[in-house]
């Protein structure tokens, strides 16, 4: 039986053995238990979602056309997991007795369960974020409740702790927003982050968070100049009157809101608004400096050069974009950002080499931006459009060639 022909739980054996994994490690990566694993691999359990498929060969790192055993790749995208995130966003509990409702989840482990999101979501493993959104959507929302009704029923005191959820749940919706933005679901996108602004009130640091993914919602609905008021709004309330005094995770957030502010520039064709709005941002991130994350913004002067680039691509011009993008990669800070956040700029940079006609640069780029971080490439539709572009403008590297052909593209 040729390695073709092997059913696809075999070669899942084949390759877990080839990478030196036992059961138990693929299971962990997966979220699985061992018994799951066995299965799969006995034929007991048959992989009938490719959701699952592609989960499998993220951690076993091959492409899932290799799991095939043929040459059929598998679509891209979110797939169920988008539709079962759309599901918890689309659900409401108005169950007045609390005895009712499922029980809330401790503040400190949701607190865990929201970082664990945003790691998640910085090394682009979206089809495993997928499948966590929709549960931590709905236990961030009981414990906010919860905790609002304890509120209200007890003393003054224990007013930090609706505070608490509050902010988680700004960032859980946050972070669904983020998501959807990368895997071209807009309109979904744009309501998570309308339910952040919502649950942000009054609080101005919490509602500039919430206002990030507004605006990236905003840019991928083609609102440019919504984006950019929306943005620079939230920027204006947190901008304090000097930015040297401000402590580093309110500047972070503020020079993030500027950052979207000046991509939504962008895409409405206006270059000094874009000039502007990233020299505030430069400034402020001098400030702050490289190699943090407050408020899971990675915020820094890379972050700003790599929205540079960004803007110059979307501006048209092609030529700025290039040459920032082969600075930015020099920097010390470049190989420390999140995998998912270094392959989003590489398809940017794909997309410069593009426009200036070096098809063998822009295919590099994605190359590298697969190895980088293989979600970026696969699932949104931005890089789809680019390797499409790529690969019709003339003969096309081993590695390009591959990545399309895997993609469906050809």
């Amino acid at each position: 039986m040729s390695v073709d022909e092997l059913p696809i739980g075999r070669r899942v054996a084949q390759w877990r053995i080839r990478r030196r994994m036992t059961q138990q490690m693929l299971a962990d990566r997966l979220g699985k238990s061992k018994s799951w694993v066995d299965k799969v691999e006995r034929g007991v359990r048959t992989l009938d979602r490719l959701s699952v498929l592609r989960d499998l060969a993220e951690a076993l790192r091959v492409d899932p056309a290799v799991l095939l055993g043929d040459s059929t790749p598998p679509a891209t995208g979110g797939g169920d997991g988008i539709d079962a995130v759309r599901a918890a966003l689309a659900r409401y509990d108005f169950a007045a007795d609390e005895r009712v409702r499922p029980p809330a989840p401790p503040v400190a482990a949701l607190g865990q369960r929201v970082g664990h999101a945003w790691l998640t979501y910085q090394h682009a493993h979206y089809p495993q974020l997928l499948r966590m959104l929709p549960g931590l959507l709905g236990d961030a929302q009981r414990a906010h409740v919860a905790q609002s009704d304890q509120s209200a029923a007890q003393s003054d005191q224990s007013a930090a702790q609706p505070e608490q959820t509050a902010a988680l749940l700004v960032q859980v919706y946050r972070v669904t927003s983020s998501v959807l933005v990368k895997l071209g679901e807009a309109d979904c996108a744009w309501l998570a982050a309308d339910r952040a602004v919502a649950v942000a009130a009054a609080d101005p640091l919490r509602a500039a968070v919430a206002a990030i993914p507004l605006g990236q919602a905003l840019r991928a609905l083609d609102r440019g100049r919504l984006a950019m008021a929306a943005t620079i709004a939230a920027a204006h309330r947190i901008a304090p009157p000097v930015p040297q005094e401000g402590p580093p995770g309110q500047l972070s957030v503020l020079g993030t809101l500027l950052l979207q502010a000046a991509l939504a520039a962008a895409t409405c064709g206006d270059a000094r608004s874009v000039g502007e709005l990233l020299d505030q941002a430069g400034e402020i991130a001098e400030q702050v400096g490289d190699g943090h994350d407050h408020h899971w913004t990675s915020f820094g002067p890379t972050t700003v050069e790599l929205a540079r680039v960004a803007a110059a691509v979307d501006l048209g011009d092609a030529g700025e974009a290039v040459t920032r993008h082969e600075q930015a990669v020099r920097r010390e800070q470049w190989r420390r950002l999140p995998a998912g956040h270094r392959a989003a700029h590489l398809v940017d940079a794909a997309r410069a080499y593009l426009l200036v006609g070096d098809l063998t640069a822009a295919g590099r780029a994605l190359v590298e931006a697969d190895r980088t971080a293989p979600a970026e490439t696969r699932s949104r539709p931005v890089a789809r459009t680019t390797i499409t572009a790529v690969v019709r403008g003339g003969p096309a590297a081993a590695g390009v060639a591959r990545l399309a052909t895997t993609l469906g593209l050809t």
